[in-house]
């Protein structure tokens, strides 16, 4: 049974894929990581390990960083394991490699099982909304100004996040749930078409949600 290093900052989401993977055959080796300096020293112990990385929550800038650390550690697989990725990116990253794998945060059990199993022998799943962004041959269109995408509130959290505040502390501001902003963040990543804060960070800067004086204040 190879390593599983869980690369993902949400506990519940930790917790239910331990649960998965200790009802494997073998028990596997379950390691973390919760930052890419941590998941790096962890692939360098374990460099055939498989990593279960939500993209989205983690500290790359792009797409570029992950497919840099997949040569860097060639017999890793990977798998993919969001609440939303953008057509963009999953073409990029698994049109690079068959060491990646796809399921998503709000698929069955039984089938985020089958993608770990198949890790386990270094073998790929793509799940069905993946395969079908992948499949849809509508163009990318061009992309409109945020005050066009998002509403008054998505764009003061957009501003926020690209300001360096975290959920926890957006919501506590706001006297609102930590569930209502997450809920905000998913539909302003989905919206904008990007993957993680670095992105939306550099969408709000570029649209003038957030000067730059703002930025390095």
């Amino acid at each position: 049974m190879r390593e599983y290093i869980i690369a993902d900052n949400q506990d519940i989401s930790r917790a239910g894929l331990m649960f998965l993977l200790c009802k494997q055959k073998e028990a596997p080796l379950l390691l973390e990581a919760d930052n890419k300096a941590e998941l790096i020293a962890q692939l360098r112990l374990h460099p055939q390990g498989v990593v279960v990385l939500d993209y989205t929550l983690f500290d790359f800038a792009e797409a570029d960083e992950l497919l840099v650390l997949h040569e860097r550690f060639k017999e890793a697989h990977w798998i993919l394991f969001s609440d939303e990725l953008s057509t963009a990116f999953l073409r990029r990253v698994l049109l690079s490699s068959n060491a990646f794998s796809v399921v998503m945060k709000d698929n069955s059990k039984e089938e985020i099982g089958t993608a770990i199993q198949l890790a386990s022998r270094n073998e790929r799943y793509i799940c069905s909304h993946a395969s079908n962004l992948l499949l849809s041959n509508t163009p990318t269109p061009t992309p409109k100004p945020a005050n066009q995408l998002l509403t008054s509130t998505e764009q003061t959290i957009l501003k926020e996040i690209a300001l360096g505040k975290t959920t926890k502390e957006i919501a506590a501001e706001r006297n609102l749930s930590f569930h209502t902003i997450n809920s905000h963040r998913k539909n302003i990543f989905r919206k904008l078409g990007v993957n993680n804060v670095h992105e939306a960070t550099k969408y709000a800067m570029r649209s003038g949600i957030v000067e730059l004086a703002e930025y390095y204040i």
